[in-house]
């Protein structure tokens, strides 16, 4: 029979990608990984591991076994969760990272009922971007994450994350109302073509899919200023210094001098939940469920 650490070990190193980073996931040592894969390969009679460069990957056996585990640590999450739904008192630790027009749009009014229903929950929550926050969701620093998805970039995440969306929504082209083409109601991107841009740094979400969207028109983007901040960016519109693609949720406020044009063709973005499938918590699922009530 196989041991369920064993099998935990296997599935981590199947969602991780690497022995070291299992084990930071798992609050082991390495080699106290090792150990139990070494075991778990005794007990199958089959390698599980092989060695891939400087690291390791699963066997063709290392996969089938990591699959039935992913299934059975599944069942066991959920029978914790129905035991621990027994009580009705939500408490402990909630580490949300999110970007920072979901966590502005979204948790104020969620994490203060939350935590007045559940005074013993402790909620702590960091901004950023998904390419800086999945990782440490991956290495259990973070609980549950609040990212973007764009419909013409969407987000990819490892295997052993659960995404769910809770917002859908357009996102605009912001332009000064000085701007040469200010005085429409919508715009094709490819009628941009001279104009500079205000974005999110270089490898996140936005960035990529302001990129993608321009260079699919036929436009090589002009990204001047570089600043993770909605508001920011709007201000640098205002200004009539840069344009920028703002989503819904994120164009109020939003200084004077700011036109929203609609954009051809239609752009859209989705704020997603995304926590690890193994290890959904409580004080995860009731903040979910605080957020959409």
């Amino acid at each position: 029979m196989f041991s369920v650490d064993r099998l935990r070990a296997l599935a981590a190193v199947a969602a991780h990608g690497s022995i070291a980073q299992a084990a930071r996931g798992l609050h082991m040592t390495p080699s106290g990984v090792s150990q139990q894969l070494a075991k778990l390969e005794r007990e199958a009679g089959h390698p599980l591991l092989e060695p891939h460069g400087r690291s390791v990957r699963l066997t063709h056996a290392g996969r089938i076994l990591a699959a039935h585990a992913d299934r059975l640590l599944a069942q066991l999450a959920a029978a914790r969760a129905d035991l621990a739904d027994l009580g009705d008192e939500v408490l402990g630790p909630l580490r949300i990272g999110g970007v920072g027009s979901a966590v502005r749009s979204l948790l104020p009014d969620a994490l203060a009922a939350l935590t007045a229903e559940h005074p013993r929950l402790t909620p702590t929550v960091v901004d950023g971007e998904a390419v800086d926050l999945l990782p440490r969701l991956l290495n259990g620093e973070l609980d549950l994450l609040l990212i973007e998805s764009w419909a013409n970039r969407p987000l990819a995440v490892p295997e052993g994350v659960t995404l769910r969306t809770l917002v859908s929504e357009e996102v605009h082209v912001a332009v000064s109302e000085h701007h040469p083409l200010g005085d429409r109601e919508s715009i094709d991107l490819a009628d941009l073509n001279d104009t500079v841009w205000a974005c999110c740094p270089p490898g996140t979400e936005p960035y990529e899919a302001l990129v993608q969207a321009l260079r699919a028109r036929g436009v090589e983007p002009d990204i001047r200023y570089s600043v993770a901040e909605h508001l920011t960016q709007l201000a640098l519109v205002a200004g009539n210094l840069a344009a920028s693609l703002i989503p819904a949720m994120s164009r109020r406020p939003a200084p004077p001098g700011v036109r929203f044009l609609s954009a051809r063709p239609p752009l859209r973005r989705d704020i997603r939940a995304a926590w690890l499938t193994l290890t959904r918590s409580r004080p995860v699922r009731a903040c979910l469920a605080a957020i959409e009530a």
